[in-house]
């Protein structure tokens, strides 16, 4: 259970119709949940919508009427923190610090990443869905306590197989 003080935001990219119980297990006690795109399959949102509300982008792999409900960049307003979502960080539209954001969060490359570029935090949770090439399977987390942003990258415990 998230304290009051301190909002949780569950991050997943690039699920491709694959939601892992190990993704989920990471993803519960979260106050939010953003998909970055690469959903694969409306049920994947719903079963995220059971744990939190979710913001959630279409990629470039979401085809047919579910998908072209979807936006392809969304913003969400998190405490203090104001977040925005794209699919792939090559097709950004706008200067995120000139426009005020704090955090985007971006999926496509399967490669979790954070880096800080102009005080703003880009963050990159990788696949959550099925594993490709040696990169690992993994969601993310941002912790926001008043202007302060803490972002995780969490390893998913799965066969390498898998």
């Amino acid at each position: 259970m998230s304290s009051s003080l301190t909002l949780h935001v569950g991050l997943i990219s690039d699920t491709h119709g694959l939601l892992r119980p190990q993704a989920l297990e990471r993803l519960r006690g979260s106050d939010f949940i953003v998909h970055a795109g690469d959903i694969g399959h409306p049920g994947v949102l719903e079963e995220l919508a059971r744990l939190a509300p979710v913001t959630a982008v279409r990629g470039n792999n979401d085809k047919g009427a579910w998908a072209a409900a979807l936006p392809e960049t969304e913003t969400l307003e998190v405490g203090a923190a104001l977040v925005y979502v794209i699919h792939d960080l090559a097709e950004l539209p706008i200067d995120p610090a000139a426009a005020g954001f704090h955090v985007v969060v971006a999926g496509h490359s399967h490669r979790p990443g954070c880096e800080l570029r102009d005080g703003v935090l880009f963050v990159n949770p990788g696949s959550a869905g099925p594993r490709r090439f040696t990169l690992p399977v993994s969601v993310g987390r941002l912790l926001v306590s008043g202007s302060q942003i803490t972002p995780q990258l969490l390893e998913l415990e799965i066969g390498r197989s898998s």
